[in-house]
Order: structure tokens, then C-alpha cells, then sequence
């Protein structure tokens, strides 16, 4: 059986915790952060876990994280 290839833009924006829950950065943080709060801003640049909906289908893209 051939191993699947992982897919090269999920590998950069996902990775797995040590529980197996998909980890990804927070959008939108890199541009016009005058009108955004420091607090927001400082949020924005922690990580968050996939939302359930999504996570059978990253992991499938990424099998060897």
C-alpha cells in the first residue's frame, strides 16, 4: 500500500496537540490594526482549536503530523 501524500498548504496551517485536536492560528491580524482593540489584537495572535466540522477532513490531509 502507497503512502498518501500530505497536502502542502495544511502542513503550514495545522498542526496536531499532544490530544489529537487540530490546532490552527487565529485570521485577520496582520493588516489594519488601527480600528482593532490591543486586547483583540493580543487575542488574535494566540491559537485555537478546529472546530469539529472540519477536523476529520484536515486530519485526512495531514496523516503524518
Amino acid at each position: 500500500m502507497p503512502k498518501i501524500k500530505t497536502h502542502s498548504g495544511a502542513k503550514k496551517r495545522f498542526k496536531l496537540s499532544k490530544n489529537g485536536k487540530v490546532i490552527r492560528a487565529h485570521a485577520n491580524k496582520s493588516h489594519i490594526l488601527n480600528k482593532k482593540t490591543t486586547k483583540r489584537k493580543r487575542g488574535l495572535r494566540k491559537t485555537t482549536v478546529v472546530g469539529e466540522t472540519n477536523v476529520a477532513q484536515i486530519k485526512r490531509l495531514i496523516p503524518y503530523k
